[in-house]
């Protein structure tokens, strides 16, 4: 049996979108390339202690005093081991990427939700898009985007957005049916419903999905660092290719920090929604 080939199918279509889709991938280059750095200006434009004292503030805010005081120190770690501009940069290529795929992923959840055909399409997706080694993405990422923040961002998008599409699309499977049929009893419209029904009650579910967002893009720090998205990756990489033990678990450690900070503050966020909710 002849061999099928897929590779050169693809090699095919990445090159034609390269040829004809140049003008895209440099718009959405710059954007991108706009967006992390207006968000690293915002950090680095302030002194570090004083961001650290506003996280404790709103942290304690949102959720609570124990958890405030965690991340204060654990923010003061990182700026006490000289690691306070990498995690920026790390930090606004998650907060990006996370908004983006938020962006893209909650209204593909909902028309999942919606639309069975939808459910049907686009759940193998995900299964591909899940399964498939996230090296893999870097590929075409460096072809359509070249070396810097823009293909990790890109990378980091198509890896970390399946598990909101997925709990969005559960969270407003699981809405009970009694409630939907009441807001049509009373005459609500699809947006109504949508938006006064379903999304609220699927809302704990939702932020389950954000939670696993951010956690993912984190995880693709060190890969998207292997072309030039820089950041506590670029750090890790950097004690790897030396051999050097110190700096590669100092890097490390600033990302396991800012993953439980973030990871405390959305599980916080959903358990009061719950709370809200009952």
């Amino acid at each position: 049996m002849p061999k099928l080939p897929i590779g050169l199918w693809v090699d095919q279509v990445v090159s034609w979108a390269q040829v004809h889709l140049e003008w895209l991938f440099d718009f959405i280059s710059r954007a991108i390339e706009i967006l992390v750095t207006g968000i690293e200006t915002a950090f680095l434009t302030v002194s570090p202690l004083i961001i650290i004292i506003i996280m404790f503030i709103l942290v304690w805010f949102i959720a609570n005093r124990k958890i405030a005081i965690g991340t204060a120190i654990g923010l003061y770690l990182i700026y006490n081991m000289r690691l306070w501009e990498s995690s920026v940069e790390t930090l606004a290529l998650v907060l990006a990427s996370t908004a983006l795929a938020l962006l893209l992923g909650i209204p593909l959840g909902i028309l999942t939700a919606r639309s069975d055909l939808a459910h049907k399409l686009i759940m193998p997706l995900l299964d591909f898009m899940q399964t498939m080694p996230a090296f893999v993405y870097l590929i075409p990422a460096v072809l359509f985007f070249g070396l810097g923040q823009a293909p990790g961002l890109f990378a980091t998008v198509v890896f970390a957005m399946p598990p909101t599409i997925r709990l969005t699309g559960l969270g407003i499977r699981q809405v009970p049916v009694e409630l939907v049929e009441a807001s049509d009893a009373f005459g609500s419209t699809e947006w109504q419903k949508l938006t006064r029904v379903q999304v609220p009650l699927a809302l704990p579910t939702i932020m389950a999905g954000v939670n696993q967002c951010i956690m993912l893009s984190l995880s693709m720090v060190v890969i998207a660092a292997m072309i030039g998205a820089g950041g506590l990756g670029f750090e890790v990489l950097t004690g790897i290719s030396r051999l050097d033990i110190a700096k590669g678990f100092e890097g490390g450690l600033a990302i396991v920090i800012m993953a439980v900070i973030l990871d405390r503050v959305t599980q916080s966020l959903s358990e009061k929604r719950k709370i809200n909710f009952k």
